[in-house]
């Protein structure tokens, strides 16, 4: 696992932490165009600045900085994805890493409507409407990001903050139809097969294999990701992972 600082605006990546790893804020949002993101090599050669992508990169910065964490970890540039053995470490590794972040900061690209206010009403219908809407849960691998982490807080993409999975849990039941119970950190063992899948019907992932890989930490399992093997292997051998 690589973390990500800020030092007098620039950033960089530490050395591969297997042990005595820091406090640490984690980056939960919704990916961009590729071209759009911040990826591994461009922290490595300092690459990329004006991308769009390096707003998140900012935001998580100052926000980790607000809540006294030096590091913090984001996926696009986090991960060598070039380096297929250390991608198929993170994937099954990164419910672990949700788990364990001090912070989870959600950042809603789509949430813009109290750009412009100081506080924001969680009765206001132009809020509700908006992060009821957001793309963030309607996306496969943010369900385990929502679920992993004991501190969970969401942005509007102007870094508003809108609330924490506790008080909006209401709400963010009645979006995902995933049990407040789980939302409040109740161990994901306390519900069965099925109901764990049903939280993960209708949401999208890029490649159809994912739409499975990214179920491995809510079922406490590990196993090999073989893309091209296509969803329905992907699920069978999920399930019988899950069985042993």
């Amino acid at each position: 696992m690589r973390l990500l600082q800020c030092d007098n605006g620039k950033f960089s990546l530490t050395k591969d932490l297997n042990r005595d790893i820091p406090k640490y804020a984690i980056l939960s949002h919704t990916w961009g165009p590729d071209e759009e993101e911040v990826t591994y090599r461009d922290i490595v050669d300092g690459t990329g600045v004006g991308n769009v992508g390096y707003e998140k990169l900012r935001f998580c910065a100052k926000q980790s900085a607000r809540d006294g964490l030096r590091y913090f970890w984001i996926d696009t540039c986090c991960i060598d994805k070039s380096n297929n053995t250390e991608l198929q470490e993170a994937i099954n590794s990164m419910f672990r890493w949700y788990q364990n972040a001090a912070r989870c900061y959600v950042y809603l690209t789509d949430a813009t409507a109290a750009a412009t206010s100081r506080r924001i009403e969680v009765a206001d219908p132009i809020w509700e409407s908006e992060f009821r809407n957001s793309r963030w849960f309607t996306r496969g691998w943010t369900l385990q990001e929502l679920l992993a982490p004991a501190s969970v807080e969401f942005f509007t993409r102007d870094g508003l903050w809108l609330g924490d999975k506790r008080s909006l849990n209401q709400q963010i039941h009645e979006i995902t139809g995933i049990a407040v119970p789980a939302l409040r950190g109740a161990a994901l063992s306390e519900f069965d097969d099925e109901e764990r899948f049903r939280w993960a019907e209708g949401r999208q992932t890029t490649r159809e294999e994912d739409g499975v890989y990214c179920l491995l930490g809510i079922f406490g399992v590990h196993m090999s990701l073989i893309y091209g093997e296509q969803r329905p292997n992907a699920l069978r051998r999920l399930k019988e992972a899950i069985e042993k």
